[in-house]
């Protein structure tokens, strides 16, 4: 095949792939017996008058001679043969006495080490604190709609981990060939095709739920078992310090070689157990703030001007950041998810906390997004696990202002940037469940936070006309951005610097920051662990 790169297209061209193809390789009519979409992307940017842009990355597969076509465009930079597919990797299959891995937390991470380690012949052990998907989802909706809170089964805790309640986006920083690989599974257990091109996947709540749900029955058809509502609570290792069993439940005993941790950014009492169990570990920066909402329609004018709304164009999304040097400080928008909705995200008795969701479809009509501020580690408790003291004290606080009940409190950007509090004038219908309160952010927020915010607000209203419409609302707090401390790890073997066996992975590890980048951080410590048994 021929790989064609910044192929630009403009948005309303409904010309088959193919026959503009053509034009661009100088071939006659019916010469393309194939394209392949690797990359779709958006250029939005309309500068010097050219309209929106898609632009593509496309495999081409000609009936011609191909080296001959290669050689007329040698001197294209855009133009080259497409990258031999690589080959599927070979394992060395378990031997008899070995003990099946045994993979804890059922996330990204979790559930990718445990397929990877599945597809190798080994049979893993999956502990999952939570419930099923099923059963999980209808736990959330009884709470979204005022009934109790479940500490075990809730948007932090259960089957597919705190993605498969966000908005399933699959956009990562991450540079690793197994991203295709991930992708590629995803739409294998039911995801869309079009995550496997698009610029800015994403699958969407409602289909991620069937994925997730997917991917366990093939671990499970592969030998593996998954177990829910298993907690690890202790873990035993021998005098050098290996890992040779895991606690459930406080009462089974699991005897284990290998454990794979994936436990996410909130098992609060799961990184107290291993900090006291002796495990090397780090405080780290993350992030705290609020959710914002807008109408959809204003961030697609935005982003598409006049072309905003037209069928093929999706709903607009948008990334803001404000740096003040000064302060060594940032703020920026995150987990921005169109067409969404703002959701309640506690994982904890008495604490508010929120986070944003969007359908496949992304059809609610408001946009909303976290704005965050950075939290070093110098703003909290001088240990380890000072930074989750950190959080919980501002989700209580929240919870507080909210007046109980898990009510948040909610505030206009207008009232915010003047000190004032109690506007019910929103630009849209507060969208967080079980319900809201009108209150004053500050009382739940740092005051370096609130700062910053001030300081944003208008900066990211330039960028965006109407970002600080004074009806603008603001919902807190965001607190679960990225996890709070790093469980400490070999970069080679992915194991634990002081406890052999024991493989920290994921977003609550400190590794990762999204789905895409938790899963291959799970399929890369499995093949660490492969390749260590393929040696010994």
């Amino acid at each position: 095949m021929i790989r064609i790169q910044n192929f630009s297209v403009s948005f309303n061209d409904k010309t088959p792939l193919a026959v503009l193809v053509e034009k661009r390789l100088e071939l006659p009519p019916h010469s393309i017996s194939g394209v392949v979409i690797v990359r779709k992307a958006i250029d939005a940017r309309r500068y010097k008058g050219a309209g929106i842009k898609f632009i593509y990355i496309l495999d081409v597969i000609v009936s011609g001679n191909e080296k001959k076509i290669l050689t007329r465009f040698k001197r294209d930079k855009n133009i080259s043969p497409a990258p031999v597919k690589q080959e599927k990797r070979v394992f060395t299959p378990p031997k008899d006495q070995d003990l099946p891995p045994v993979v804890v937390g059922f996330g990204p991470a979790g559930m990718f080490a445990a397929l990877t380690l599945a597809r190798a012949g080994y049979k893993p052990i999956v502990l999952e604190r939570g419930r099923d998907v099923d059963q999980r989802h209808a736990d959330i909706q009884q709470f979204w709609q005022g009934g109790a809170f479940s500490p075990k089964s809730n948007v932090q805790f259960g089957e597919g981990g705190a993605g498969t309640f966000s908005d399933g986006k699959l956009t990562t920083r991450v540079s690793d060939p197994l991203i295709r690989e991930v992708l590629e599974d995803f739409v294998a257990a039911g995801a869309p095709e079009d995550i496997k091109y698009l610029h800015k996947p994403h699958i969407g709540t409602d289909i991620l739920r069937k994925v997730v749900k997917n991917i366990r029955l093939e671990i499970i058809r592969l030998g593996g078992e998954v177990r829910f509502e298993n907690q690890v609570t202790a873990i035993e290792k021998t005098g050098d310090g290996a890992i040779t069993a895991v606690i459930i439940n406080d009462s089974e005993r699991l005897e284990a070689r290998a454990v794979f941790f994936g436990i996410g950014h909130s098992a609060r009492d799961t990184y107290e157990m291993l900090y006291e169990a002796g495990l090397s570990m780090e405080a780290k920066p993350f992030a705290v703030g609020v959710r914002i909402e807008h109408p959809q329609e204003m961030i697609d004018k935005s982003q598409y001007g006049a072309d905003a709304g037209h069928e093929m164009l999706p709903v607009a999304d948008y990334a803001l950041t404000y740096n003040d040097k000064a302060q060594g400080r940032g703020a920026y928008s995150f987990c921005m998810c169109p067409g969404g909705q703002v959701v309640a995200a506690a994982s904890e008795i008495g604490g508010v906390v929120t986070n944003g969701m969007s359908n496949y479809h992304r059809d609610s009509g408001v946009a909303n997004s976290a704005l965050l501020v950075t939290v070093n580690t110098s703003d909290f408790a001088n240990h380890v696990l000072g930074g989750i003291e950190f959080q919980r004290k501002w989700e209580r606080a929240a919870f507080k202002a909210g007046g109980g009940e898990y009510y948040a409190p909610v505030q206009t950007v207008g009232d915010f940037l003047t000190g004032k509090s109690g506007s019910q004038d929103f630009l849209t219908k507060p969208s967080y469940q079980p319900g809201i309160k009108p209150a004053d952010l500050h009382e739940c927020l740092p005051d370096f936070v609130c700062g910053m915010l001030t300081d944003a607000l208008p900066y990211f209203g330039r960028k965006i006309p109407g970002f600080d419409d004074k009806g603008a609302v603001m919902t807190g707090i965001e607190s679960r951005s990225s996890a709070p401390c790093r469980i400490i790890r070999s970069r080679d073997t992915y194991e634990s610097q002081s406890v052999p066996g024991f493989y920290p992975i994921g977003e609550g590890a400190g590794y990762a920051g999204g789905i895409m980048s938790a899963a291959v951080d799970g399929i890369n410590a499995a093949l660490a662990f492969l390749n260590k048994k393929a040696h010994t």
